[in-house]
């Protein structure tokens, strides 16, 4: 945490304190299994109905490992946000296989699911073969799961073929339905990647409730501060049908971004003018339900307003994976936004010291075919000003000039020939070439940034809009579509390529076809969009 002399942040301990939760109970509700060197007080089991209503996932694949996830929540929108679970310990009994019929059952274990954690568990299944696919489901009580299918990442040397993945992020629920979650569930990706606002904390009301056909209990029409009310938002968005199928068809690498708390925060600092210890507070709570809620191992167990989110992968020889977290360590927006000002300060950064670090050693050890960068906002320079002036957005890399010149430095120098963003945010398709030198166009390109539309957000869209001058005028923006969809990725040895997925519309019902609106190809060694469609 960035240190605040005008008001002590409470400790973790008091944090822990006022969030109600102890050690022992987040040891519980990370799913570690019951039969591991951990003490677990007794689990009585009682489950009033069918609990499984939120689905199942997997996540974070590891050539021998991979995390489940499920919740119980026989009501799911209760409005205390504990989803009609009794506050007591229940055993949740899971069991992997090597095929969806489970005759060939690999590993069987017990998690506790407690209250403390909203009755969610996280167990981490290890000794699995590399590169292999896998079903799972989960047992409370009397009641089964649904069955969920993941798989394990490749040995970390294995040559590999190909890697497909989807990228999506911003699925606003209110504002309509999630069709482009029905498409990709037929895709059959080996990941998926998420890039940020898997919920947003904005009171749901008529202005806003543009998904037709629903109604809402007065309780979502208020703003999201308490844990008990950002568990009831992501027990309202995962209550939707094509988000779980889509969690149970492989597994997911998540990241977020701002509305998992609050619009625009950055650090400690809330833009409504929050004093710092109220909202670290606030942060905390939020936090925490992230955690409930998304198939992450206890390595991000959330410490009180602290969560480590940034991570690497690895797809066999073919993927080194970063993981980013652009929201939780950033310098808060500066008051200059002007060309050449408070921005371009080399002291700010979007990542942190740390996580600065880190991701410079991992470029630097990075040895696969291919770089990923899974992260939230757009990397590329964009003006805003279609005429001769320079305007652009502090809320993503433009306000954090230096460090993402350090980012590219580190790239150049480490020799990292095969650099891809995938990015969210802005509710827009875009494509864009990563510049060595944004002021100059002829400068070398150095990767390709792909940046994934909303699921939901922002309703139907169009192809274009009020945006599509403004983003086009940047000479490195290759491609923009304002429609609502996914990217579905290939990697392979040689290339990488990128289909833009759209619906036509989404507020009216989930019927809407896909299409594909482009497709771009990048060749292994030859940084550069190529468009093929």
């Amino acid at each position: 945490m960035s240190p605040h002399s005008e008001n002590r942040p409470p400790s973790r301990r008091e944090f822990l304190t006022l969030a109600g939760v102890s050690a022992t109970a987040l040891a519980l509700g990370s799913g570690i299994p019951a039969h591991a060197a951990q003490p677990a007080p007794p689990s009585r089991g009682r489950v009033p109905a069918a609990p499984f209503t939120l689905g199942v996932a997997s996540g974070d694949p590891e050539p021998t490992s991979v995390v489940l996830w499920t919740r119980l929540a026989p009501d799911p929108l209760a409005a205390d946000g504990h989803g009609g679970m009794p506050g007591e310990h229940v055993d949740v009994h899971y069991e992997i296989a090597e095929d969806e019929h489970f005759t060939t059952v690999v590993h069987r274990g017990r998690a506790v699911a407690t209250p403390d954690l909203a009755h969610s568990v996280h167990p981490e299944i290890h000794g699995l073969r590399p590169g292999r696919e896998y079903f799972y489901r989960f047992r409370a009580g009397e009641h089964l799961s649904p069955v969920g299918r993941t798989r394990t990442a490749p040995g970390r040397h294995d040559r590999t073929a190909a890697l497909r993945f989807a990228s999506v992020s911003c699925q606003a629920w209110y504002h309509g339905h999630f069709t482009a979650y029905r498409h990709l569930a037929t895709e059959d990706p080996d990941l998926v990647f998420f890039l940020g606002d898997y919920i947003y904390e904005y009171a749901i009301g008529e202005s806003n409730l543009w998904r037709q056909g629903v109604t809402l209990d007065p309780v979502h029409n208020a703003d999201v501060r308490t844990l008990e009310q950002y568990r009831l938002r992501y027990a309202l968005f995962k209550t939707d049908p094509h988000l779980q199928r889509a969690h149970a068809l492989a597994p997911w690498v998540s990241t977020w971004d701002d509305h998992e708390v609050q619009n625009n925060y950055a650090d400690a600092h809330s833009q409504y003018g929050i004093a710092v210890p109220d909202f670290e507070r606030q942060r905390a709570v939020a936090y925490r339900a992230y955690y409930e809620n998304m198939p992450l191992r206890r390595s991000s167990l959330p410490h009180g307003p602290d969560m480590r989110l940034y991570r690497r992968l690895r797809w066999g020889d073919l993927a080194d994976i970063h993981v980013l977290d652009t929201r939780q360590y950033r310098d808060d927006f500066p008051d200059d936004t002007s060309a050449g000002g408070e921005h371009t300060d080399p002291d700010r950064s979007i990542l942190g010291r740390a996580q600065e670090r880190w991701l410079a050693q991992g470029l630097r050890q990075a040895n696969a075919t291919w770089t990923l960068l899974a992260q939230q906002v757009v990397m590329a320079q964009i003006d805003r000003d279609t005429g001769p002036g320079r305007t652009f957005s502090m809320d993503q890399w433009d306000g954090f000039t230096a460090n993402r010149d350090r980012v590219f430095d580190a790239v150049r120098r480490h020799g990292v020939d095969n650099l891809a963003v995938l990015t969210g945010d802005i509710h827009r398709h875009v494509a864009a070439d990563l510049k060595a030198d944004f002021t100059d166009p002829a400068s070398a390109t150095i990767g390709t940034e792909l940046i994934v539309g909303s699921v939901g957000s922002d309703g139907d869209g169009a192809p274009t809009d009020d945006y599509t001058d403004l983003w086009l005028s940047n000479p490195h923006v290759r491609f923009y579509d304002g429609r609502r969809g996914y990217l579905l990725g290939t990697l392979t040895p040689t290339e990488l390529t990128a289909e833009y997925k759209v619906v036509d519309y989404i507020e009216a019902d989930d019927r809407a076809p896909v299409s594909t609106t482009a497709r771009f190809v990048t060749e292994a060694g030859n940084p550069g969009l190529k468009r093929e469609a």
